[in-house]
């Protein structure tokens, strides 16, 4: 085994995500009456944490707008909660193959600690991650502040883990620290975008990370 643990990015990267949060933050920006983002705008923005990302797409300085318009978007969200998005094919396949081999497995996203949570809960897949990172625990992707908690909880190198995500993002956190990493090309950021970050690779399907590990 090339590495003793592998990080994954959630949203985009392991669950089909990415349309539910654009579509929240249009419907966000109607009900404050903002102008409404296309969805490659709000797409570009997935990746940091909600507050840093509705600060950029927005354009928004004032902290009390910023902070209506985060509980705003939480409340729209809301009506999505019942059922989690869906999981990309091979996910679930994937983690339980990696863990029989012996991989330590973990979550660096930009989401809140309730809605990761909420997301392994429904999505039964919390038994598979021995550890995790979100916006309410460390500071904002593109930092390395998550990657460097989790390699300071399992007490491993950075040369001993590999990072996985979809976005320029996921891939500068990790090359900020000199960590490995492997971009996948179905979620937010195009392949020429991940590319600039130098991965290991970038994969179309997950199960293609089996060929890296």
């Amino acid at each position: 085994m090339k590495y003793k643990a592998i990080v994954f990015d959630w949203d985009g990267t392991l669950m089909d995500s990415v349309g539910k949060i654009v579509e929240t933050m249009q419907s966000s920006a109607k009900y404050m009456g903002l102008p409404i983002p296309n969805y490659a705008q709000a797409k570009d923005v997935i990746g940091i944490s909600l507050l840093p990302a509705l600060q950029k797409l927005f354009n928004i300085d004032d902290e009390k707008a910023a902070m209506d318009l985060l509980l705003t978007y939480k409340e729209h969200f809301k009506d999505h909660t019942q059922v989690s998005s869906p999981l990309f094919s091979g996910a679930i396949e994937l983690l339980g193959k990696l863990k029989q081999q012996g991989y330590i497995l973990a979550v660096a996203t930009g989401k809140a600690r309730q809605g990761l949570d909420h997301n392994l809960q429904h999505s039964n897949t919390q038994h598979f991650f021995s550890v995790s990172r979100t916006a309410d625990d460390a500071q904002s992707k593109p930092s390395p502040d998550m990657l460097q908690q989790i390699l300071a909880e399992l007490n491993l190198s950075v040369d001993q883990v590999l990072m996985v995500g979809d976005t320029t993002y996921d891939m500068a956190m990790a090359e900020a620290i000199n960590m490995d990493r492997i971009g996948v090309s179905f979620g937010v950021h195009n392949v020429d975008a991940l590319q600039k970050h130098k991965p290991l690779a970038v994969i179309d399907t997950l199960d293609e990370l089996l060929l890296h590990v």
